[in-house]
């Protein structure tokens, strides 16, 4: 008889802890807050060779930390090869500013490999990359899932399209990156080194679907670092709805790499 007296209460006991579990996850779902600032850099650090001929990633490393950024997006970077002396580039510059990393390959360089990675002061939930058409090198676009404090997620593209002055494949690119982003089901940003100007077609796809952060027009030039004549890295967000833009602005940092530094601040909602 004893042994049937407790089981409505053991019954009672489980119910109410799964109602506990329940209110302390709603509760911490509500905690957060709805809007997160974030701080944003695309950064071509040419596999962290500077003007001055020297690979340095302390001082590519040091750069970013001046600007206190929460997602990083870096182009030309180098996973072990033999020029910038095999080191895993993406994953020291990860550690040397305390950031998640994701890395995406073009190709294979000099007994390592070549191509992008994207840091992250938040959890990388995952990372792949985006098969695009070749130009004069093989490309893709790297896609990272980042989830925000505000308990939202977002996938940030980084991207850095053909440089030839022809603009056959880098346009080719941008379309096939395009069709992907209309397939993504939460919020993006795309940023870059885009080997192309603002009036050019490869930008206007990106102008046509996304919100473009413009940089002032008297301060936009990225490239090159020494004397820079040509806005080729840019940044977009999309779609329009959960963001709103903070400030763009160009860094003068003209040793450290032959492209200057983005920098901006957004901010995104997520949906109540």
């Amino acid at each position: 008889m004893h042994r049937l007296r407790t089981l409505p209460t053991l019954l009672l006991l489980a119910t109410m802890a799964a109602g506990t579990t329940a209110c302390a996850l709603l509760s911490q779902a509500m905690a957060a807050p709805a809007t997160t600032s974030l701080g944003v850099v695309t950064y071509n650090i040419r596999h962290g060779r500077g003007m001055d001929d020297r690979v340095d990633l302390e001082r590519t490393a040091a750069v970013l930390r001046q600007q206190m950024p929460d997602i990083v997006a870096l182009q030309e970077v180098d996973e072990r090869v033999q020029r910038s002396g095999r080191v895993d580039q993406a994953r020291e510059l990860g550690r040397m500013l305390r950031m998640g990393h994701a890395f995406g390959a073009f190709m294979d360089h000099q007994g390592g490999r070549y191509g992008m990675a994207t840091l992250s002061r938040f959890p990388i939930i995952t990372s792949w990359s985006i098969a695009l058409p070749d130009g004069s090198e093989p490309r893709v676009a790297l896609a990272t899932e980042i989830e925000l404090p505000n308990r939202a997620r977002l996938v940030a593209v980084n991207v850095h399209f053909d440089w030839l002055d022809d603009d056959n494949d880098r346009y080719r690119q941008a379309v096939a990156l395009a069709r992907v982003l209309d397939t993504l089901s939460l919020p993006y940003i795309v940023l870059g080194d885009f080997n192309d100007q603002r009036n050019s077609r490869t930008l206007r796809i990106f102008q046509d679907m996304a919100v473009e952060l413009r940089k002032p027009q008297a301060d936009r030039f990225t490239f090159s670092s020494t004397s820079p004549t040509k806005e080729i890295d840019h940044i977009f967000v999309g779609p329009e709805r959960p963001w709103r833009i903070g400030s763009i602005a160009v860094i003068a940092e003209k040793v450290a790499s032959d492209h200057l530094p983005v920098v901006a601040t957004i901010e995104h909602t997520r949906d109540r």
